[in-house]
């Protein structure tokens, strides 16, 4: 039987159970979430009186669906084995290979189970038919089919599932059997109640009350469901109109960043960090279009644009566009930036830098993006930012909509590189703005500090060493 049918029929079976009017399952709602994030998250729900830490070691599973729940999942558990260094922590990520764990399993402490395979889309097939169809085509259900049996495999092995995404994870934890936590990063009531902009789609989720349709909220509803955690206190508040138990304890994406003060080398210099995300071949032509974007900026100090990569794009391909570009390649200014390699023209320094983006991202004035994570997490340190959507899959004109809603204008989208570069002068020209646009990312993206919250949540409310 295909992996369709089975999720066709086990949500069937669940709504049965609750009498609960039949709702059809989107594409969107299967794949992972276009906004792979950690968001603004405000105190919310006490926990429970009952400390459960010192209750054995225990089992736990944590199934993620995309790049940036992967990264949120790891925070989790770092800070879960900080908390209890004995807890067995299994992952099964279902989108991509997993490379946010990788450490950890070389170390020994996670172990990674099911298969997994990289995907055309990035795991970005609900921005665009075309993704689907490459998805499917690359055998997207036949992945989906073997990770469900993987889960009903172990799930012996485990006491609890904690899962951290959409309704794909939320789906899986549900079906294991077992107690499960469900950590929601996609969605934000945020997107359809504030900022600039409208969709006819905001009418439909204003009619529900919330972001989370009708069969997710029992899926949240279900007794074996004993944590759910939302990445703010407005979209745990509209869940808890629906009779789910939800909370927003803390933002586990801002946790490890911290303002810093730029380097005596950069102090003369106007600086600008590039984020061009790490999707290839999308994130080369990104690069591409946000250069030309900065390319003719006039100013009469040095402008320094820190451009900070992950393991994608490679310095040799990003430094051919530049060559192509007119730049011609330099020593870095100082050995204290730890760039990767260091590109002039004119009055413009590009800085390379794989691996720096925690070190750099503090350091800049304004940002130009193209990323989804990386700029929430550079927005939520208070630097405005400006996107410019391409073809996708990932930064669509459809996702720099939300990614602008969900943040309240802290980070604004251009629709050409002119555009860009008009939107840049006036905000390096204008320190007010700056300051305006960067409250309200601190504001949405909330406070550090989620991962430890949410980590005690998961000892205390799911049964972990001691059955249930």
């Amino acid at each position: 039987m295909g992996i369709r049918k089975t999720i066709k029929r086990t949500l069937s079976g669940l709504l049965r159970s609750k009498a609960a009017p039949r709702f059809e399952l989107g594409i969107k709602d299967l794949q992972s979430s276009a906004l792979p994030l950690g968001h603004a998250a405000i105190q919310g729900a006490s926990t429970p009186q009952t400390d459960r830490i010192s209750e054995g070691s225990g089992s736990l599973l944590i199934i993620s669906n995309g790049h940036g729940e992967d990264l949120i999942a790891l925070r989790i558990i770092e800070a879960l084995r900080n908390q209890r260094p004995q807890l067995t922590l299994k992952v099964l990520p279902l989108v991509g290979t997993g490379g946010s764990f990788r450490t950890a399993t070389e170390q020994g402490w996670v172990q990674q189970i099911g298969p997994s395979a990289p995907l055309p889309s990035g795991g970005f097939s609900n921005q665009s038919l075309r993704g689907l169809l490459a998805d499917l085509i690359a055998g997207l259900p036949l992945l989906t089919w073997q990770q469900w049996r993987c889960l009903r495999k172990h799930r012996s092995e485990v006491d609890a599932v904690l899962a951290v995404g959409d309704l794909l994870p939320l789906l899986m934890a549900w079906g294991s059997g077992r107690p499960f936590g469900f950590v929601g990063t996609p969605k934000s009531d945020y997107t359809w109640s504030s900022g600039p902009g409208r969709d006819l789609s905001d009418n439909y989720h204003a009619l529900k009350g919330s972001e989370w349709d009708p069969w997710e909220w029992l899926l949240m509803r279900n007794k074996r469901c004993r944590l759910v955690v939302t990445r703010d206190r407005l979209t745990a508040r509209g869940l808890r109109r629906h009779g789910v138990r939800a909370e927003a304890p803390g933002n586990p994406m801002m946790d490890g960043l911290s303002n810093a003060t730029a380097p005596a080398s950069l102090n003369r210099c106007r600086r600008i960090l590039l984020l061009c995300g790490s999707r290839m071949p999308e994130a080369e032509r990104n690069f591409s279009r946000l250069l030309l974007g900065l390319a003719p900026l006039p100013s009469d100090r040095p402008i320094a644009v820190l451009v900070a990569l992950g393991s994608t794009p490679g310095l040799q391909s990003l430094g051919s566009e530049l060559k192509r570009q007119g730049f011609r390649s330099s020593p870095p200014p100082s050995d204290a930036l730890q760039a990767g390699a260091c590109w002039l023209k004119g009055h413009v320094l590009v800085l390379l830098g794989p691996g720096q983006f925690d070190r750099w991202a503090p350091w800049a004035e304004v940002g130009v993006a193209t990323a989804g994570t990386a700029t929430e997490q550079l927005v939520g340190l208070g630097i405005p930012a400006l996107s410019l959507p391409g073809k996708g899959p990932q930064f669509t004109q459809g996702f720099a909509k939300r990614q602008s809603r969900l943040l309240g204008g802290a980070v604004r989208s251009c629709q050409s590189s002119h555009e860009l570069n008009t939107r840049l002068k006036q905000l390096l020209e204008d320190p007010s703005l700056r300051l305006q646009m960067g409250r309200r990312g601190r504001q949405r993206m909330g406070p550090a500090g989620g991962s430890e919250a949410i980590a005690k949540r998961v000892l205390n409310q799911l049964p972990l060493g001691h059955g249930y």
